[in-house]
């Protein structure tokens, strides 16, 4: 079991670079000069060049990668442009929020999807399932932002349940509670559609199994054969969605937290992109990337509990 999850880190590394250097590449497309942001519009040519040499921007952008990877082994991410601070300090600043989000999102939306799908591989055929099919299908279909909206308009605009903008503190006080639900709700819904349908159909395979109709035979209710003998094997290639999913998760927080304003890493990054702010907009993506490696090591980690197979492998 260790010894596979350190081949899954050093497999991680690779890919890490990859994404810095992709990340690194596509700044450089961005409209705007970090040197002018530095300087401010008054600035003199002669001092915008100035600033331009000290940050090494005159250097070809491979020679730029190389520099940066230098000081992100040396532990510096920079200074944020704007606010003179440092990107870690900013980014430590963002990552409880962004975390507390993934987490409210998932502590809800995957118990919920595994229910709706194995109600419906149970019920087959029935209303209750085509019900469940029609939400996944509208879960999937409809963009995170629309559904941002419809939460803002009716559940925070017109009937003044929940708060929809900022954090109003920790996750663990009230206020944290009270802001955190339009978000949570609104992420946790483009997730409960794929892992309903994957539930179901991996539930009515597993229903058609050996061992299940052997479970039958002994006089097992209905519901102990499903979760006692069902259920577990059908998880597996539900926890294996759950990883391939935290990506799109990922890029639904940046939608999130920019329409609730909720202070994360996803609305971070924006931001830092949007004002030319490229030392904190590359920490974020690091973040990001990192964030997504590490959901996919506890993915590889439930899998092996699930599937004792797996340890071995």
């Amino acid at each position: 079991m260790i010894a596979q999850l350190a081949n899954r880190i050093a497999l991680s590394i690779p890919v890490l670079l990859g994404v810095l250097a992709l990340g690194f590449a596509l700044l450089q497309l961005v409209p705007g000069d970090p040197a002018i942001v530095l300087a401010g519009p008054t600035a003199t040519e002669e001092v915008v060049q100035a600033i331009r040499v000290e940050m090494g921007l005159d250097k070809s952008v491979p020679h730029q990668f190389v520099l940066y990877l230098g000081r992100l082994l040396e532990g510096d991410l920079g200074r944020s442009l704007i606010s003179n601070k440092t990107v870690a300090s900013e980014l430590g600043a963002a990552i409880g929020p962004t975390a507390e989000l993934m987490v409210a999102c998932l502590a809800w939306s995957i118990p919920l999807g595994i229910l709706l799908g194995t109600v419906a591989a149970s019920l087959r055929g029935g209303v209750i399932d085509r019900l469940v099919m029609a939400f996944s299908v509208a879960g999937v279909s409809l963009p995170i932002f629309f559904i941002c909206l419809l939460m803002i308009q009716y559940l925070g605009v017109e009937w003044r349940l929940f708060p929809f903008l900022g954090r109003g503190g920790p996750l663990w006080t009230a206020e944290g509670l009270d802001h955190i639900v339009l978000p949570a709700l609104s992420l946790g819904l483009i997730f409960v559609g794929p892992v309903a349908r994957m539930t179901r159909s991996s539930v009515l395979e597993v229903l058609k199994l050996d061992h299940v109709r052997t479970a039958r035979a002994k006089g097992l209710s209905e519901t102990a054969v499903l979760v006692r003998h069902g259920l577990r094997n059908a998880l597996i290639p539900v926890v294996t969605l759950v990883g391939l999913q935290a990506g799109y998760l990922l890029g639904g927080a940046v939608v999130t937290e920019s329409v609730f304003s909720w202070p994360g890493v996803g609305r971070l990054a924006v931001g830092a992109i949007l004002s030319s702010d490229f030392p904190l907009a590359q920490g974020a993506i690091l973040t990001l990337a990192m964030a997504f490696i590490v959901i996919n090591l506890i993915v590889d980690a439930a899998y092996a509990a699930l599937d004792p197979r797996v340890r071995g492998a």
